[in-house]
């Protein structure tokens, strides 16, 4: 039988408190016998400490301290992890069981991707299922236009590559991800994995994708410049409409995740 990859899966945390315990419970109870999981906390000032000690016993390491945000807190989880295969899973979200075998599976019989997918869902706070993610398979000239659709909960990648175009851009409040997977293709193949549910991605009223969705597109095109791309493209153009749209996208995010409540 081939040797198990390491898989590092990093949470980064913040006054999430209220689903903190989700997020790591959906970690720990994944079936896949070889996560080094590390949560690295930015001093928060809620319970999450207790959170975290309370299951300390299987979490490989954990800190928490003051730190310069979300990017911050990922770098410095993957620059300390040992695993052939990083991800990373936001405080507020959680995996599906199986989500770390299956993801592990695609990439041992699948040696030339570089990172792999799967699908996931939009959750409310209490946890429901109000959507789902619209994630396809892209690439990178496809990437560089806009067309994303890469679920960042359901994303795994090799280690070797972190090495090559890591760490995550600290100037990227909202983008850092886009800005990864725009690198990452440059350099390998990547794969979607249709049908195959991995990861639940929380809407609530504190979540960055509500309270700050103004900011994502903006940087996007910012690594779309940088790449050279031109202000007369696809991308622009979907900028454009985003602004149009963005309050009833928004009203519409937040009528999803109320209305089950």
């Amino acid at each position: 039988m081939e040797k198990q990859p390491l898989v590092s899966i990093i949470t980064p945390s913040f006054n999430q408190a209220k689903y903190l315990e989700k997020t790591i419970q959906s970690v720990l109870t994944q079936d896949y016998p070889k996560i080094e999981y590390i949560i690295c906390d930015g001093g928060s000032e809620d319970n999450s400490v207790e959170i975290i000690r309370k299951y300390s016993d299987r979490i490989a390491s954990w800190t928490s301290e003051r730190d310069h945000g979300q990017v911050d807190a990922i770098n410095k989880g993957f620059n300390q992890a040992h695993g052939d295969i990083l991800a990373w899973l936001n405080s507020d979200d959680t995996y599906e069981p199986g989500a770390v075998s299956a993801a592990v599976d695609y990439l041992i019989q699948n040696p030339q991707i570089g990172f792999v997918y799967g699908d996931c869902n939009f959750i409310d706070s209490d946890g429901n299922i109000i959507g789902k993610f619209n994630a396809r398979q892209t690439n990178l000239k496809k990437l560089q236009s806009g067309y994303v659709h890469i679920p960042q909960q359901s994303f795994f990648f090799r280690a070797d590559l972190w090495k090559k175009v890591g760490p995550l851009d600290d100037s990227f409040y909202f983008a850092m991800d886009y800005d990864l997977w725009v690198r990452l293709a440059r350099i390998t193949q990547f794969h979607y994995l249709h049908g195959q549910t991995w990861a639940n991605f929380r809407l609530h009223d504190d979540a960055k994708t509500i309270a700050a969705d103004a900011r994502c597109w903006p940087e996007m095109l910012r690594v779309h410049l940088r790449d050279g791309g031109s202000r007369f493209s696809l991308i622009f153009a979907k900028y454009y409409l985003r602004r149009v749209l963005a309050p009833w996208i928004t009203w519409n995010r937040k009528r999803k995740f109320h209305k089950n409540r």
